[in-house]
């Protein structure tokens, strides 16, 4: 594309951003020092960030995921790891019924304690927005829905905003958009800009999860570029992957995202939450993301407004956990319901 081109303005925004400077094109601008948007200002400021070591990268992360935890310690991180869910079925097989029966889960995780908490939403596919919100009622459960021609992102400006605003009109809390990853990798980052603050716009109060698919952006780099464009252009969470292409998730990925998003905070005061998601099924799993969380980006995002995992499995691994260490004995699969 033409590096002339210039971002239109969009009108303020009237989510989490609204009070944060303005709309994201204006708050860009202040933050980039240039009077317009242009792919070239975007370009020269995303390739002027500091580069990733990614030998070092990998072997701090490494390290903290060998942190261990105990006892009630590890209790509350089971209990912070349930209510960071967002316990999801994202199948061509879904129906109305899988989509109840998960919904009744998130309500009643361990019918044998009430004390258990409950996940953060439940995230399904736009077409199952409505089912999920009745299921859900007002119990505070928030409904999550994917958009934006996910999982590949490849649908016009027009399609992708249609999905969003029909998944919001139903009821959804919350979207998990893709960007376009071909955009992307094309140095297109104006493009990738102007959609997400447009699909921002569509979402009106909902939060916006912006999916950036770390698995085909390549490298550290482009994970931190796609990182700080997806907060400059308004996006409440940034989240690794969609689930669909390997790898997911994974903590050296984790790790350069949580260090966007406290840098982003001193940088222009707003904080973003973050969200890896796919591959993350067991206990061991989650504790290292919480101890990655507060080591690198501290505790002030170990909230389910700041941080969440995507998962379907990973819940039941958390409820054997939590009931080995209410019981001392490990149960077996069959006392937890299946996904």
């Amino acid at each position: 594309m033409s590096p002339a081109r210039t971002s239109t303005d969009p009108q303020p925004g009237t989510g989490r951003d609204a009070g944060h400077g303005g709309d994201a094109v204006t708050v860009a601008r202040e933050v980039l020092g240039v009077s317009r948007l242009t792919n070239r200002a975007l370009t020269g400021w995303l390739h002027a960030l500091p580069g990733v070591d990614q030998v070092g990268n990998e072997a701090r992360a490494a390290a903290l995921g060998t942190r261990s935890v105990k006892t009630t310690s590890k209790a509350w991180a089971i209990d912070t790891a349930i209510g960071m869910i967002d316990l999801t079925t994202l199948e061509g097989s879904d129906t109305p019924g899988k989509v109840r029966s998960l919904c009744a889960k998130a309500l009643v995780p361990d019918p044998t304690d009430p004390s258990t908490p409950r996940p953060a939403a439940v995230c399904v596919y736009g077409d199952m927005v409505a089912t999920a919100r009745e299921a859900l009622g007002d119990t505070g459960l928030h409904v999550a829905a994917v958009a934006t021609a996910f999982p590949s992102g490849r649908a016009s400006l027009a399609v992708k905003l249609a999905d969003t605003q029909d998944a919001v009109r139903a009821g959804a809390d919350e979207i998990d958009m893709v960007i376009d990853r071909g955009a992307f990798l094309a140095g297109d980052y104006l493009t990738v800009f102007d959609q997400i603050v447009e699909v921002k716009r569509a979402c009106g109060d909902a939060h916006l999860k912006v999916i950036m698919e770390t698995g085909e952006l390549a490298t550290y780099d482009n994970v931190r570029r796609a990182s700080y464009l997806s907060m400059l252009a308004g996006g409440d969470f940034i989240k690794t992957s969609t689930g669909k292409v390997s790898p997911a998730a994974t903590l050296p990925v984790t790790l350069v995202m949580l260090e966007a998003v406290r840098d982003w905070r001193d940088l222009t005061g707003r904080q973003v939450g973050v969200k890896p998601a796919g591959g993350i099924r067991t206990t061991k799993d989650a504790v290292k993301y919480l101890v990655m969380v507060s080591e690198v980006a501290g505790d002030d995002w170990l909230s389910p407004d700041w941080f969440r995992f995507g998962a379907s499995g990973l819940l039941n691994d958390l409820l054997l956990q939590r009931q080995k260490l209410a019981s001392g004995a490990y149960s077996g699969a069959d006392y937890v319901t299946l996904d």
